[in-house]
């Protein structure tokens, strides 16, 4: 099933820092979105948000790819985090990490990129969260 040219794009958004929280992924393979899902997670901060998106984000990219997987966030901190760049001094924020590591084992490779809020599949994430919010409070 090994399809390369997967790259997944993820979001997470929280009103307040703690407040209404939630995360997002949009899957591209071979420049088509294939797949995008958001859910809120209740009260929670912008970081943990953004963990949320990638662990959900890599359980469903399974479906596309066993292969090479690359991840695009706009967090350069959970990006650093998972890299190695940043140590994890927050306990809540490592149990995350480990999240995320459990799931990278599905993959051939998983490559962490950080790229500028301004990349259009970061706006679709960031568009599905902020609906996913105000759809919440409605």
């Amino acid at each position: 099933m090994a399809t390369d040219g997967v790259t997944l794009y993820t979001d997470g958004a929280s009103r307040g820092n703690p407040g209404d929280a939630a995360w997002a992924y949009v899957i591209v393979r071979d420049g088509a979105v294939v797949a995008g899902r958001s859910e809120c997670i209740g009260t929670a901060t912008n970081n943990v948000a953004e963990y949320h998106a990638v662990i959900n984000g890599l359980e469903a990219a399974r479906a596309f790819t066993d292969g090479n997987l690359t991840v695009r966030s706009d967090s350069e901190l959970v990006v650093r985090q998972l890299t190695g760049r940043y140590r994890i001094t927050k306990e809540h924020l490592a149990d995350l990490a480990g999240q995320v590591r459990e799931k990278m084992r599905n993959f051939a490779e998983v490559r962490f990129e950080s790229v500028p809020r301004e990349h259009p599949c970061i706006q679709v994430a960031d568009r599905l969260c902020n609906e996913t919010l105000d759809a919440r409070r409605r």
